[in-house]
């Protein structure tokens, strides 16, 4: 097998490249994960369209190509939150687990997953292993008011080698766009997509429509999917790829600053995460807002709950 007639269409430059249409793109994305291809194509791929950008119908292709090939997480029947968290922390606490927890402690099946693309920054893995949770070895079942962390490599090992590409050539490729666009749950789901540049709002909502999904899109912290403590970002829900408004962006100058750890270390953000969830300190408001936008997306107005017990599942 080989993808040199794609390469010829998306290498063009960024004038002259041509877009594949989904079917081409899911057959290309196929071989790229199955490990048919060679390192060298594998790199003309991913420069090529670092140059060029993925259209949404390749990015349709891309996700077709991934769902038919992830270890999925089987359907008990609910609606499962995913949470992609891939960037980390680099200068503010990552509060992805948090997010996680408080969902958790609603009632919500949460799936946590994600890989460390940059050596200096603190992941959610590294916080989850603080808090007594490792990182689940296999992909089971999770009930409702549980949450897991799984690793790219167990839902597919492919989209993991993918993804470290960037640690040789410096750039990003279509990968670190569609894990967070992805769904790796056999029953419905709720993806939390999250964008750091405004270019990446337009192409993951249009996606998103494209796709159908049922997903709620934000501006993240550094790029996780978790609300800024300071700030409130604007959400978006995508219901089976319909766009709705259901948080608008915050003006103006911040009248405080919430009482954040200045050590970003997993240690100490998990000491905060602790006495959040103990009620010793506040859930920062923009992470509490977007959790009941969240578990109004999942469950319905009346079926919010509060106060329950939060657990993690076995990995």
């Amino acid at each position: 097998m080989s993808i040199s007639h794609y390469i010829k269409e998306i290498g063009r430059g960024k004038d002259g490249a041509r877009a594949l249409t989904r079917a081409q793109a899911a057959d290309l994305f196929g071989q790229v994960l199955d490990g048919a291809v060679t390192d060298l194509e594998i790199g003309g791929f991913c420069l090529a369209m670092r140059i060029k950008g993925e259209t949404p119908a390749e990015m349709a292709g891309f996700l077709d190509a991934t769902h038919a090939r992830l270890q999925r997480l089987p359907d008990l029947g609910h609606t499962t939150v995913v949470l992609p968290s891939y960037n980390g922390a680099r200068k503010l606490p990552v509060l992805t687990p948090l997010l996680a927890l408080l969902l958790a402690r609603e009632g919500a099946a949460v799936l946590v997953h994600g890989t460390a693309t940059e050596d200096r920054r603190v992941t959610s893995e590294a916080v989850f292993a603080a808090l007594g949770t490792p990182a689940a070895t296999a992909v089971t079942a999770l009930p409702a008011g549980t949450c897991a962390l799984v690793p790219t490599d167990v839902l597919l090992p492919g989209l993991k080698r993918l993804l470290d590409v960037r640690r040789v050539v410096g750039l990003r490729n279509p990968a670190h766009s569609l894990v967070k666009l992805m769904n790796p749950c056999a029953g419905r789901a709720l993806i939390v997509g999250s964008y750091t540049h405004p270019e990446y709002a337009v192409s993951m909502a249009d996606t998103f429509a494209l796709v159908g999904a049922h997903a709620l899109l934000l501006r993240g912290t550094e790029g996780e999917p978790v609300a800024d403590a300071r700030r409130m970002p604007q959400m978006d829900a995508f219901r089976d790829g319909q766009r709705h408004l259901l948080q608008p962006a915050q003006e103006g100058p911040l009248a405080s600053l919430p009482d954040l750890p200045a050590d970003i270390s997993a240690a100490a953000t998990a000491a905060y995460i602790r006495d959040v969830l103990a009620g010793h300190r506040p859930v920062p408001a923009p992470i509490a807002r977007q959790v009941a936008h969240i578990l109004q997306e999942v469950q319905g107005p009346a079926s919010v709950q509060t106060h329950r017990p939060a657990a993690v599942s076995p990995p």
